[in-house]
């Protein structure tokens, strides 16, 4: 598969949130966090940190609480090295038995080799029922 590097066209921008995507759907946090760069910067919710073993550490985490996680993004908008993205995922919290579905919001900046140096993310979660799950 050819690398997706900046500057982005339309085409480029969209071909790196299916990446994304795909790659979160997988729900590998090793294999996840080698598209961001070692030092990249996050900011999810209300948590700060830096670098690709916290990013592990955070998705590994986060799919402990998070099963049956299903995730669809789609792109808002791009410049040459930026990209903004609106999504919605859908996941069960088994201790609670409780559905939910996550809007929100990230902004991610590229390095020259297109991994992300910066990811911005904002989300809200809604409870949900079972039937009225749509990502499947």
């Amino acid at each position: 598969m050819k690398k997706i590097v900046p500057p982005f066209n339309r085409e480029s921008a969209k071909a790196k949130v299916q990446a994304a995507e795909d790659a979160w759907n997988s729900k590998n946090p090793e294999k996840i966090s080698l598209a961001y760069s070692i030092d990249s910067q996050w900011r999810n919710r209300d948590l700060f940190f830096i670098g690709r073993e916290a990013i592990s550490q955070f998705l590994s985490k986060k799919w402990e609480k998070e099963s049956n996680y299903r995730l669809k993004k789609h792109l808002w908008s791009f410049t040459d090295n930026r990209i903004s993205v609106r999504f919605i995922y859908e996941w069960l919290d088994e201790s609670e038995g409780q559905w939910y579905r996550t809007h929100g919001n990230e902004h991610w900046e590229f390095d020259i080799d297109g991994l992300m140096i910066v990811r911005d993310m904002s989300a809200n979660d809604i409870k949900i029922t079972a039937a009225e799950r749509t990502l499947y």
